[in-house]
Parts: structure tokens; C-alpha cells; sequence
């Protein structure tokens, strides 16, 4: 029994730990609050600040899902502290849809100060946006 007991806490111990490793540390989120659903294939860049040399570089991209959401920015098992910018670009998606937009981008400048995950996620709609920090 107990070496039963044994495995099973070692298999349990084991996927906590490969669950850790695919951990994010950077999700984001878009609501067309237009429609009231989620906007799906907007193109978002990630870039990190760079204080002294005082430009950005490039970290990574993606698309939403048909959720809205990108959850896989910024692996956990780096330290990634520092200065970000999200680049939703939003035009494509409103030619998709159709729709006369005012902002062909939209970028959103924050700070990771610690390990914690952050969320950045936007409202948008063709003529105004807003943005927050999520959980």
C-alpha cells in the first residue's frame, strides 16, 4: 500500500512539475465590445524596452484565438522583468469585419516588476479601446 501511495504522489509530483514548465507569465485578451465577443486572428507584437540603448526589441508575436485570447506570452522559467509593449493590430481585423476604424493599432506600454502573471487585455471597438490590468 504504501509503495502504491509512494507512485502515485511521485506521478501527482510529476505533473505539477511539467504543468509549472508550460506556464506563462504574459496573457491578453480582446473584447469587441461592439459585438460583444471576443475579436479572434488580431496580430499582436510583443516587445521589450531596452533602458540604455533606449530602443525596442522584438520578443515575440501572435494571434488571438476564437477566444480573444493569447495566453503564452513570456515563458516563466525566465526572469522577465522590465519594460513591454503590446502591439494589437487592429486594422486587419476591422477590414475583416468590415468595418471603418480610427485606430490601425493600438500599443500598450506596462511593466513586469516581479514573477506574477499579468494580464493585459483591451475593450475595443472601431473608434475608442481601453485597457487594464487583469488577473
Amino acid at each position: 500500500m504504501k509503495r502504491l501511495l509512494y507512485t502515485a504522489f511521485l506521478s501527482l509530483l510529476s505533473t505539477v512539475v511539467f504543468a509549472q514548465q508550460q506556464q506563462f507569465q504574459l496573457s491578453t485578451h480582446i473584447l469587441d465590445v461592439s459585438k460583444g465577443s471576443p475579436a479572434r486572428d488580431v496580430s499582436i507584437k510583443l516587445e521589450k524596452y531596452d533602458d540604455q540603448t533606449k530602443t525596442w526589441s522584438f520578443v515575440a508575436d501572435n494571434k488571438t484565438d476564437s477566444n480573444g485570447r493569447i495566453s503564452d506570452f513570456l515563458s516563466s522559467e525566465k526572469t522577465n522583468l522590465g519594460v513591454y509593449k503590446l502591439t494589437f493590430h487592429t486594422r486587419e481585423y476591422f477590414q475583416k469585419e468590415g468595418v471603418e476604424s480610427f485606430y490601425p493599432f493600438i500599443e500598450v506600454v506596462f511593466e513586469i516588476t516581479d514573477q506574477n502573471h499579468y494580464h493585459v487585455p483591451i475593450t475595443l471597438s472601431a473608434f475608442g479601446y481601453s485597457t487594464y490590468r487583469g488577473n
